[in-house]
């Protein structure tokens, strides 16, 4: 997955994901583009009226990016497979469609951490060693805010964490990292998946706002074991994932949710919608690292230095921040506020560090 921060975001590195496409049928018929999308399927449940056209929301809508929910809502329950012009691409997002995609071999794969062809890139890490340089960082990091009477996680932390710990990893002094680590030089320092320094910094965003919204994760966080953290990174993942939308492209005809998605047409799959599924998660909108049903589409099940450097990230993220301001908290008033259509996360997170 690539870090795309707004509509226009498809005009990075690469082929451009949002390069314009026919509008088809999901029988394989070329329709006139426009804002009308065929259904295929009724007996998937889609609410179709007579004549079997509607017009199914956009995930680029206006307000998507304050909160995409509703749409993504209609989507899931009445468009399970819907042309989108504005994305020039099918639309799945159902979580069973969604994860299907990012793993069967007949869509083609971008680049998601985690995933088996992922793999091969990789050398061979120390993860002890990766434990001790994000610890150092971050620790480093929360002493500098820990006086103030009030500060901006993201700005003063979130920020810095990816890319600090991917400066110290390789080497580079601590204060050349943010003009040598971010952007294009992250990739040739720390190889594709370490380079993805902004999607970790919107995903710790989303993690420590949803701890911090909650005294009651609060108080079981502080002191808590790897592996409840562990729980939680992976349920924020799923709740509020970095990455909204990913692009692939069919090789064959596939059959999904909705009906049959035509060869080597572009997909994008709503993971934001995916990991609210009610199909798949009881209770989706909650924040429960406790649940017995979890599942994210963030990253893939398989090792990556950058899957556990995100957590790792996460992890020492809280023990920093507890551990130089134990009576952290949110600042009086505020909550967070995710924002973004391509990718997403509170964009401030304004708290006092003294209580």
């Amino acid at each position: 997955m690539r870090d795309e921060p707004d509509r226009r975001a498809g005009r990075g590195a690469g082929d451009d994901p949002w390069r314009r496409l026919p509008a088809m049928t999901p029988a394989g018929r070329t329709t006139a583009p426009g804002r009308v999308r065929a259904v295929a399927d009724p007996a998937a449940g889609s609410d179709v009226p007579p004549g079997g056209r509607t017009v199914a929301p956009s995930p680029l809508d206006p307000g998507a990016a304050l909160d995409p929910h509703p749409v993504h809502r209609r989507l899931r329950e009445d468009f399970p497979l819907t042309y989108d012009p504005l994305l020039r691409a099918w639309v799945l997002s159902r979580y069973a469609d969604v994860a299907t995609a990012l793993t069967d071999p007949r869509f083609s794969h971008g680049h998601r951490p985690g995933d088996p062809a992922c793999a091969r890139t990789h050398t061979e890490v120390d993860p002890a060693e990766l434990r001790a340089v994000v610890a150092r960082t971050a620790y480093v990091l929360a002493r500098r805010i820990a006086g103030r009477p009030q500060a901006d996680l993201v700005a003063d932390f979130c920020h810095w964490l990816p890319a600090g710990t991917v400066a110290a990893a390789v080497g580079v002094p601590y204060r050349d990292m943010m003009r040598l680590v971010r952007g294009r030089a992250a990739t040739a320092l720390a190889g594709e998946c370490g380079g993805q320094i902004a999607v970790r910094e919107k995903a710790l965003a989303s993690f420590l706002g949803n701890v911090l919204a909650d005294p009651d994760q609060v108080a079981a966080l502080r002191d808590a074991p790897s592996g409840l953290v562990a729980r939680a990174w992976a349920e924020s993942l799923r709740r509020d994932p970095p990455v909204q939308i990913a692009v692939r492209r069919t090789r064959e005809d596939v059959r999904v949710s909705g009906g049959i998605l035509p060869g080597g047409s572009s997909v994008a799959l709503l993971i934001g919608a995916a990991g609210r599924d009610p199909e798949r998660f009881r209770e989706p909108d909650r924040f429960d690292p406790l649940r017995d049903d979890p599942g994210q589409l963030t990253y893939g099940e398989g090792f990556c230095p950058a899957v556990l450097l995100a957590g790792l990230e996460a992890e020492y993220a809280l023990r920093a921040l507890f551990g130089a301001m134990p009576r952290l908290r949110l600042a009086d008033g505020f909550r967070p506020a995710p924002a973004g259509l391509i990718t997403r996360a509170p964009r401030t997170l304004v708290v006092r560090p003294n209580g």
